[in-house]
């Protein structure tokens, strides 16, 4: 799945698009490397996104299509 859709499935981005321009501006990292909003995301990867002073960074433990409100938590997990 691509970055940009995880990051609005898992509902740590609420939008694709604002997703897709974080990802051109170099405010998500995956890896510790700059990531591409069509790069893939797999099980195990780790993304940290940027928020202005604030990092979020999590680990990737499941890829979805879809996924319910009260179960888009249970797709990452807070490092």
């Amino acid at each position: 799945m691509r970055l940009d859709k995880y990051l609005k499935v898992s509902r740590l981005i609420k939008r694709r698009t604002v997703a897709n321009e974080a990802c051109d501006n170099g405010r998500v990292m995956m890896n510790g490397k700059p990531a591409r909003a069509s790069a893939e995301v797999k099980p195990g990867d780790v993304i940290a996104i940027s928020f202005g002073d604030k990092e979020t960074k999590v680990e990737v433990l499941a890829v979805q299509e879809t996924v319910r409100k009260e179960a888009a938590g249970e797709l990452f997990r807070y490092l």
